[in-house]
């Protein structure tokens, strides 16, 4: 072994030649005695074993002029390999790179698509001259990589389709493209698939395919990396080589999960797991047979409990497991979503759901208690949002379990829901450059965090409905905080030039807020008319309508705005806020809708007229049906308080239309339930309006309340007559 003197001697040897070598560098006259003096240069020292002085000295000496002409020569000196000069420039080029200032150089960046084509050189064992120059083009690239922009200027430059055939074909350095490519996607996922989609899908399909075939520690190192290559859009089920690709990684997961592991070799598995479920639901478990599938799901799901309870009941070393926690999050998600799946054929028998679903309450306890304990303090925590959500999907499934814990938890939930959309108005009103301070002054750096009332929605519609959490939500300032909310994303989802993903998940938050909107308007009656935020939200749902009214594919929104509306109407219309707020627009688009419900249908047999849903209503019935039904009732209820409103439903044509409807149409076509809600509406016509009743009367309203088995209308037109 040499000693530390001898070392040094040799190190002095090294650099006393190598200044030799750079003087003679300097002294060179022509190209002949620059390219002795150069193979000098890189005889004395490879690029990874200089120190930054001396790359520098190397640099200053040579430039970048020399370099480039001997990787862009079309010759070489008789005798000489083809690739002898590129070979030598790659090696000078390698040697810059270590610089990340030269690293970021023009001079460098324009190589790299020489450096693309070097990776994908065919190289004997024997060919030492080309492994060192792909090798050299290896250490270039991960030179411009870590310098600043290096990451855009590679994917830009295609490198990511060369490090991809290089893998793929087992070019030499293949092992050293993978990280690469860790690294590339990390930074920029959607721009490597954009700029290299179909070599992503190649590598991808041969990943799956190992990490399902290996059985060494190779299989625990891809299932840590194979989330990263993942592509960043759902398209693995709708495509022939995606959905091999979900079937090698569910096979890969299946075996690894099936054995006993260390937490190292379980962690990765699992996180996994998880971002397959967080993009496909319970769709990516392809395995042989439905019992298979039933039982790798249950697996999936009682390991993540498991996990879940272990990391939160004992909250002082949870930092250190967040990350796989969180994946655990997705996936007990996921297996909420399963058990309550009504809508094909279910994967899990019914005993399999109750011991899901008796696990995952224990999982969910455990997120009660852990927020209870540290979520006040902890409200900037990413980790207490993921909780939030997990706990907003399965409360918007099941709040009878746990009642007391969810009952002691809402003003936690409330809180929260409230800090952070306060935090968030008081950002977007900032100017940019200050909302950039606030965000990144808080624990979540670049990234505002997510809506917490949209995780929140769902629950919060179940736990309205009963009158203990209502009463703590009327409490904690719910109805005025979702007011505010309401108008937020209204706005949102209305504005043209945003994406039709965020403009979805507006429109689904606007759902949810109807629904916590009409249990508080069904069973709080009084509260309305003394919280000025129902007014508020009222004035919004009548400027909206009219507006919304006449754009197609968003019918569940109008029945929505209409019923609520009308529900409201009928408690504040003797106030003078609702008259201030013009309400004969809102509601002549409300008998719009309501009016171009039914129509008359003829049958293709018997030619007999039966009344039918109208085409733009049929699809959406199931949705908007009890909404449409509630809608009839409160506008009947309104009529005997809006004088104005009797002349409005002439104006429209909507009596006529309903009494011409009558007319055409079989008595047994039309059913109990619209039969009901149209009797009371011709019977508060009949009683608030003299030409309303006139009307019914020429169109023979008797005999048609008689056909129709109305017998109060004909009880209310006889006593008229």
């Amino acid at each position: 072994m040499a000693t530390r003197a001898e070392t040094a001697t040799d190190e002095s040897t090294q650099n006393s030649t190598l200044d030799r070598c750079l003087e003679v560098l300097k002294a060179a006259k022509s190209d002949s005695e620059q390219f002795a003096a150069l193979l000098l240069v890189t005889k004395c020292a490879r690029a990874g074993e200089l120190d930054a002085e001396t790359r520098r000295r190397i640099f200053n000496a040579v430039g970048f002029t020399f370099p480039n002409r001997l990787l862009f020569s079309k010759t070489t000196p008789e005798g000489c390999p083809d690739h002898l000069f590129r070979s030598l420039g790659l090696t000078l080029l390698a040697c810059f790179c270590t610089d990340p200032s030269l690293a970021a150089h023009p001079q460098v960046l324009n190589k790299i698509p020489i450096l693309n084509e070097t990776l994908l050189t065919s190289c004997t064992p024997d060919s030492k001259d080309l492994i060192a120059m792909v090798e050299d083009a290896y250490q270039c690239l991960v030179g411009i990589m870590t310098s600043p922009q290096g990451v855009k200027h590679l994917v830009s430059g295609g490198t990511v389709s060369s490090l991809c055939q290089a893998y793929l074909n087992h070019n030499h350095g293949w092992k050293n493209a993978l990280p690469i490519l860790t690294s590339l996607l990390t930074f920029l996922p959607d721009k490597c698939w954009k700029k290299s989609n179909r070599e992503c899908q190649c590598l991808l399909v041969r990943l799956s395919e190992e990490f399902n075939n290996e059985e060494d520690s190779r299989k625990f190192h891809l299932v840590e990396i194979l989330p990263i290559f993942l592509p960043p859009s759902p398209v693995l089920l709708e495509t022939l080589w995606g959905t091999d690709c979900l079937k090698h990684l569910c096979k890969g997961l299946l075996k690894v999960l099936s054995n006993k592991l260390s937490i190292s070799q379980r962690d990765p598995a699992l996180k996994l797991g998880a971002c397959l479920s967080h993009i496909y639901g319970s769709s990516w478990i392809i395995v042989e047979g439905k019992a298979e599938r039933a039982r790798f799901l249950c697996l999936l799901v009682n390991l993540a409990c498991v996990e879940i309870r272990m990391a939160l009941e004992d909250p002082e070393p949870l930092d250190s497991r967040q990350a796989v926690a969180t994946a655990c999050y997705a996936l007990v998600e996921m297996g909420i979503q399963e058990c309550t799946k009504e809508e094909g054929r279910p994967m899990l028998r019914e005993e399999q759901k109750l011991q899901l679903l008796q696990v995952m309450q224990e999982a969910c306890g455990a997120v009660m208690f852990y927020l209870q304990q540290v979520g006040w303090e902890r409200l900037e925590d990413p980790f207490v949002l993921a909780s939030v959500r997990l706990l907003g999907a399965w409360l918007a499934e099941e709040t009878s379990c746990l009642r007391q814990e969810v009952i002691r938890l809402l003003p936690f939930l409330t809180h929260y829901m409230q800090t952070w959309y306060q935090r968030g108005v008081s950002c977007r009103n900032q100017p940019k450059e200050v909302s950039e301070v606030a965000v990144l002054s808080s624990n979540w750096g670049s990234v505002w965090p997510a809506d917490a009332i949209r995780f929140l929605l769902p629950a919060l519609c179940h736990l309205s409905a009963e009158e203990a959490p209502r009463r703590i939500l009327i409490s904690e300032g719910v109805p005025a905080l979702l007011t505010e909310y309401y108008q937020q994303q209204w706005e949102i989802f209305s504005t043209e030039v945003l994406p039709n993903d965020t403009k979805y998940a507006a429109e689904l938050s606007l759902q949810s807020c109807y629904g916590v909107f009409l249990n508080l308007v069904v069973t709080e009656p009084t509260l309305v008319g003394q919280e000025s935020c129902f007014l508020t939200l009222l004035k919004l749902l009548m400027q909206a309508l009219p507006v919304q009214l006449p754009k197609e594919g968003h019918m569940i929104l109008v029945a929505n705005i209409s019923t609520l509306g009308l529900m409201m109407s009928r408690l504040l219309a003797s106030t003078a806020g609702f008259q201030e707020s013009g309400p004969q627009e809102f509601f002549f688009a409300v008998i719009q809708f309501l009016k171009r419900s039914h129509v008359a249908s003829s049958d293709p047999d018997t030619g007999k007229q039966h009344i039918a849903l109208h085409q733009g209503y049929a699809d959406v019935w199931a949705d908007i049906s009890e909404l449409w039904f509630l809608g009839v009732q409160a506008f009947s209820a309104c009529l005997p308080l809006l004088p104005w409103l009797s002349p409005l439903v002439l104006k429209s044509g909507w009596l006529q239309d309903i009494l011409s409807l009558l007319d055409q149409v079989s008595p047994d076509s039309v059913d109990l339930e619209l039969v009901t809600v149209l009797q009371a509406l011709l019977m508060e016509l009949a009683h608030s309006s003299v030409s309303c009743r006139e009307l019914i009367q020429q169109h023979g309203g008797v005999e048609k309340a008689n056909l129709y088995g109305m017998a109060a209308l004909e009880q209310c037109l006889s006593e008229i007559l």
